[in-house]
């Protein structure tokens, strides 16, 4: 790990061994809808943010790997309850976030793991998450959005639908990635942006909510794929 990369889980891992506690700290917890997997996760998110960007004096991105998402844990549940969907495969996860969906598919058996984030403070959170849970996750920075996925047998990717722009570059990337072989999972609570016209749902759950600014503690999340893919059916 190089770069941005390195310098933000120089910090993280400074984060997580700092003394005290409070709503600005990062704490491992189990995840609420996936307890075998514990995440670095923020008391506040926000209040996480306000400080670091305080210490840093420039702006950094928003700490989206500092939630544990709906779409992401409902995606980690059913590639943990349907494990065949991983064991043995190449899997690839998309805005990958805390890594909680990468993880998972570790965690069942997946010949390769790749969590893609282009934020450098997601990809440092994969790594120390990924340590945590003594699971193998590689990491990738890049913008995939133009590729096809590669040589991803199976593409995760959770909540990725709450941005029209990043939805618009989504929705042909995980087409490309299907129409040359590979099969696609998502993880959604409904955002204005998912394009259900495309997409078959495989199944749903009632998700305990962490994010910030959600007033219900549970949201139906669902677990789809695009239409005439065969993924996710366990």
């Amino acid at each position: 790990m190089r770069g941005p990369a390195a310098a933000a889980l120089t910090d993280l891992e400074r984060e997580i061994d700092a003394p005290g506690a409070g709503l600005d700290r990062l704490r491992l917890v189990r995840t609420p809808f996936v307890p075998e997997v514990r995440l670095h996760l923020a008391e506040d998110a926000i209040v996480w943010w306000a400080r670091m960007e305080a210490a840093a004096g420039h702006s950094l991105p928003p700490p989206y790997w500092a939630s544990a998402w709906a779409g992401g844990q409902a995606l980690a549940r059913h590639l943990l309850d349907h494990p065949r969907l991983a064991a043995g495969r190449r899997v690839l996860d998309l805005a990958a976030g805390s890594g909680l969906v990468a993880i998972a598919a570790a965690l069942t058996g997946a010949a390769r793991v790749v969590a893609n984030d282009i934020d450098p403070y997601a990809v440092a959170a994969v790594t120390v998450n990924a340590r945590a849970n003594g699971v193998a996750v590689a990491t990738s920075v890049d913008d995939l959005l133009d590729s096809d996925g590669g040589d991803a047998d199976l593409l995760v990717a959770g909540d990725v639908f709450y941005d029209r722009e990043l939805a618009g570059r989504v929705l042909p990337f995980l087409r490309r990635a299907v129409a040359r072989g590979g099969q696609v999972l998502v993880g959604d609570p409904g955002r204005n942006h998912l394009p259900r016209d495309s997409l078959d749902v495989v199944t749903s759950y009632r998700v305990p909510t962490t994010e910030p600014s959600v007033d219900s503690p549970l949201r139906r999340v669902e677990v789809l794929r695009p239409a005439g893919d065969t993924a996710g059916l366990g």
